[in-house]
C-alpha cells in the first residue's frame, strides 16, 4: 500500500520551495520521522510533517519514494514541530530551512548505516551516586524568589542585581524538576560560547549524582560528532540538563519542563543571518506550547513548563511583560554578603573628560586609582569596546585613511602582526612602509583600541610594582587573543589565579565571569551610544555598563572599596544619573516613556527588509517598488502598516555589495505580520522585473535589534 506523506527539507530562503513537497512511502510513517528523500539529483534528510489522504495534485508519474527512515530514533514531538512552524511563519522564513537548521549538522549526513552505528556509541545512562551535595545557604531575597517562582505558572523574570545570586536560584529551580520527575528535563541558555563552560560546571558539580551523561552542552563552538553526541542524548531523554546557546532553544527534548534563560537581554540571543529569531522569545512561546496540553476533565495542563529569565537589566520588552502582568517579576536587588554588611554594589564615579588634560586617553585620577589597587594586589579590569590598536591609519600630510577597498568602513590598523584587518569583510593585509597616496612615511595611528590601550596603560604604569616588588601584569582579552582552541579559558584561568593585575578587553570580559579579585572596573569611551540613531543604544549601553559594573567586588569581602569609573564628556545625562544609583527602574521608566511617544517596541512592532545588490540603486530601487506594489495591491492591513522609503545600510557596502534596508512598522503586531506574510509573494514578483535581475539577495528581519 502506497502512504503520502509530506515531508520538509532543507531549501534555500526565498526559493520556488518553500513549503512541505509530497513523497510516496511503502510503509506508514508518522509525523517527526526522520527519512532520507531524494530532491533533484541530491539524496537528503528530511521530516514526516504530516501524513496526507492521497498525492493531491501531485502527477502520479512524478512522485518520489522514500528512500528510508532513519531507524532507532525516537520521532520529533509535536510540540517540537509547532515551534519550527511557528518560528517559520513568524520571522517569514521556509519551513524546511528553519526546521533542517535546527537539527545537528552531521545528522543530515549519516546514512540509515552510519546512523545506527553511532547510537551504539551513545553510553547508557549512568545509575544515580549517592554524591552528598553541600548546599550553600540561600539569602532571605533568594528564598523569597523561589517561593514565589514555585508559586506562579507565568513566565518570570528574575530581576537580580549582579552578584545577588541568580545562578544558585537556577540550580535550585532545576534540582526541584529533576527530583520531582526523574523523566524531566531542563534546558539552561546563556548568550555566548564563552560563558557556556564556567557555568556548565556549576550544573556538572551540582548535577553529579546524576552521572556525567546527564549533562550535556550544545553550542556551536563543539565539532559536529560532539554536537551530535549532545542532541541525541537531549532527544532520547538521557541527557536531563541541556546547556546552551540561543540554538539550544531548537533541541529536540521530550520531556522538557524548565527553560531558564540567563543574560535574557542580551543581543546575541537574536540570530542575525538565516531565520533571524530571537531564542529569547522562542524559549517563552515553546514554555506555553509544552504546557498546551489540557486534561480533558479538569481543563488543567498535563504537564507543566516554566520559563525563568535572568538579568540584572533586562529588556525592555521583558520588563514592560511584568509591568503589564503578562510576566512575572522577582527582586534580589541586594548582593550576597549584603546582609552581613559588605557585599554592596561598586560605587560609581563618573570622570568629567572636560576637566582632565586635552587627548588624555587615561584620566590622572583614575590612573592613580589603579595604581592603588596594583600596590593592595587587587586587580582592575579596563573596558573598551573596541579592539584591534587603532580604529584607522591616517596620513596627516595628505588625509588618506585606511579605508577597505571592498566595503564603506575602515581597517583596523593591528601592531601585533603589522596588519590592517577590515573587520566586516576579513580583507587584510600588510601595513604599508609609507602613505600608498603621497609616500609620506609618517603615517600614524589614530584612536584606541585594546591593543593600544594595554600598550599605553603599560607605558602610564611602568614604575609601579606589585606589592612583593615583583613587575606589572597587564593581560587583554578580546576576539583577536582568543582565537586559538583554549585560550580564554587559559586567559581566565591566570586572572582568578590572581596572577593578572589590570586586565584589558571588550565586552566580552564585561559580563557573566565571577572575578573575586577585581575591584575597580573603568568604561573607557561610553558615549558614542549616548546620541546613536538607533533607539535601542542607550539600553544596551546602560545593559553594558551595568554589567560591567557587577564585575567588581563581587568576593564580599571587597565590597566597601569596590568602584565602577566611567570617563564622559556628558556627566549630566540621565543615563548616568541613573547608573550612579544602580536604578534600572528609573532608567527604565523613563526609556519606557520615550518609546512610548515615539511608538517604538514594545508599543510598536517593526521589521526591516534588507536587500544586497553590486548597485546601490538597485538595491534601494527593489526595496521602494515592491512597497508602492504592496500599496497599489492593497495587501491586507496596509492601512496599519507604514513601510518608509529604502536607505542605505550603516556599514552600506561590505565585500563590493551594496546594502540597502527598508523600515516597516505598525502599532499591531498581528497586522504586521499579516502585511508581511501577503508582501512575500509580491517581493518576489518585483525581484523577477527586469531591471532588478542583478540583485544579489533579500531578506526579512521581524523584531530587528538594530535600526
Amino acid at each position: 500500500m502506497t502512504h503520502w506523506l509530506s515531508i520538509v527539507v532543507a531549501t534555500p530562503a526565498h526559493s520556488s520551495v518553500a513549503g512541505p513537497l509530497t513523497y510516496a512511502s511503502e510503509s506508514a510513517l508518522a509525523p517527526g520521522t526522520l527519512v532520507r528523500v531524494p530532491l533533484g539529483k541530491r539524496e537528503v534528510l528530511g521530516v514526516v510533517w504530516e501524513v496526507l489522504p492521497d498525492a493531491g495534485d501531485l502527477p502520479l508519474a512524478q512522485a518520489k519514494n522514500v528512500l528510508g527512515a532513519l531507524e532507532g530514533l525516537g520521532l520529533l514531538s509535536d510540540t517540537w514541530r509547532r515551534l519550527v512552524g511557528f518560528t517559520a511563519s513568524y520571522y517569514q522564513r521556509s519551513i524546511g530551512e528553519v526546521a533542517l537548521a535546527a537539527l545537528p549538522p552531521q545528522l543530515r549526513e549519516l546514512s540509515t548505516v552510519q546512523l545506527a552505528r553511532r547510537l551504539k556509541r551513545v553510553p547508557a545512562a549512568e545509575a544515580e551516586t549517592s554524591n552528598t551535595i553541600n548546599l550553600v545557604a540561600l539569602s532571605a531575597q533568594q528564598q523569597r524568589a523561589i517561593a514565589e517562582f514555585d508559586a506562579d505558572t507565568r513566565p518570570a523574570l528574575l530581576f537580580g542585581a549582579t552578584g545577588s545570586g541568580k545562578t544558585e536560584v537556577y540550580l535550585r529551580a532545576a534540582a526541584k524538576v529533576l527530583e520531582q520527575d526523574t523523566s524531566a528535563q531542563v534546558l539552561v541558555m546563556v548568550p555566548e560560547i564563552n560563558l557556556t563552560p564556567q557555568l556548565q560546571t556549576r550544573f556538572e558539580e551540582r548535577f553529579a549524582h546524576l552521572g556525567k551523561a546527564q549533562v550535556v552542552a550544545l553550542h556551536s563552538g563543539l565539532t559536529p560528532a560532539q554536537r551530535l553526541k549532545s542532541w541525541l542524548a537531549a532527544h532520547s531523554g538521557q541527557a536531563r540538563l541541556v546547556l546552551g546557546t540561543r540554538m539550544a532553544v531548537f533541541a529536540s527534548m521530550p520531556n522538557l519542563r524548565l527553560i531558564v534563560v540567563d543574560e535574557e537581554h542580551d543581543p546575541s540571543y537574536k540570530q542575525q543571518e538565516g531565520a533571524r529569531y530571537s531564542a529569547r522569545d522562542l524559549a517563552v512561546y515553546r514554555a506555553m506550547l509544552e504546557s498546551a496540553v489540557k486534561d480533558g476533565e479538569t481543563d488543567k495542563p498535563v504537564v507543566q513548563c516554566r520559563v525563568l529569565l535572568g538579568s540584572a537589566t533586562p529588556s525592555l520588552e521583558s520588563w514592560q511583560a511584568t509591568v503589564t502582568g503578562r510576566y512575572q517579576r522577582l527582586t534580589m536587588n541586594e548582593r550576597i554578603g549584603t546582609e552581613a554588611g559588605s557585599g554592596r554594589l561598586p560605587a560609581v564615579r563618573l570622570v568629567d573628560m572636560n576637566h582632565q588634560p586635552k587627548h588624555c586617553t587615561i584620566a590622572p585620577p583614575l590612573l592613580d586609582a589603579i595604581a592603588q589597587r596594583i600596590a593592595r594586589g587587587e586587580q582592575s579590569l579596563i573596558f573598551l569596546n573596541r579592539r584591534g590598536y587603532a580604529p584607522v591609519l591616517a596620513c596627516h600630510d595628505c588625509g588618506w585613511k585606511s579605508e577597505c577597498p571592498h566595503c564603506s568602513a575602515y581597517r583596523v590598523f593591528h601592531k601585533i602582526d603589522r596588519t590592517l584587518r577590515c573587520h566586516h569583510c576579513g580583507f587584510t593585509e600588510r601595513v604599508p612602509r609609507a602613505c600608498p597616496s603621497c609616500g609620506n612615511i609618517d603615517i600614524a595611528p589614530v584612536g584606541k583600541g585594546t591593543e593600544r590601550l594595554e600598550e599605553h596603560i603599560g607605558e602610564l604604569l611602568a614604575g609601579v610594582t606589585r606589592p612583593d616588588g615583583s613587575p606589572l601584569r597587564i593581560a587583554r582579552i578580546d576576539a583577536d587573543t582568543t582565537r586559538l582552541k583554549g585560550a580564554l579559558e587559559s586567559q581566565l584561568a591566570s586572572v582568578h589565579a590572581g596572577e593578572v593585575d589590570v586586565l584589558v578587553g571588550t565586552q566580552m570580559i564585561a559580563k557573566g565571569h565571577d572575578f573575586r579579585h577585581i575591584t575597580l572596573v573603568a568604561a573607557i569611551n561610553p558615549d558614542n551610544a549616548l546620541f546613536s540613531s538607533d533607539f535601542r543604544a542607550p539600553e544596551r549601553l546602560f545593559g553594558l555598563l551595568m554589567q560591567a559594573a557587577g564585575r567588581a567586588g563581587r568576593d564580599a569581602d571587597h565590597g566597601e572599596v569596590s568602584e565602577m569609573w566611567v570617563q564622559t564628556f556628558h556627566p549630566q545625562h540621565p543615563l548616568f544619573a541613573a547608573l550612579k544609583k544602580h536604578d534600572y527602574p528609573v532608567f527604565a521608566t523613563q526609556e519606557l516613556k520615550e518609546r512610548e511617544a515615539a511608538g517604538m517596541s514594545p508599543f510598536g512592532f517593526s521589521a526591516l527588509v534588507r536587500a544586497e545588490a553590486r548597485e546601490q540603486s538597485v538595491a534601494q530601487g527593489f526595496l521602494n517598488a515592491a512597497a508602492e506594489a504592496a500599496q497599489t495591491q492593497q495587501l491586507p492591513q496596509h492601512d496599519q502598516v507604514t513601510p518608509y522609503p529604502a536607505v542605505p545600510m550603516t556599514i552600506q557596502r561590505v565585500a563590493n555589495v551594496e546594502r540597502a534596508q527598508m523600515l516597516v512598522e505598525s502599532p499591531s503586531r498581528a497586522a504586521l505580520q499579516r502585511f508581511l506574510a501577503a508582501w512575500q509573494p509580491v517581493l518576489h514578483e518585483t525581484r523577477q522585473q527586469t531591471e532588478f535581475k542583478s540583485l544579489i539577495r533579500w531578506a526579512i528581519d521581524v523584531d530587528p535589534l538594530a535600526i
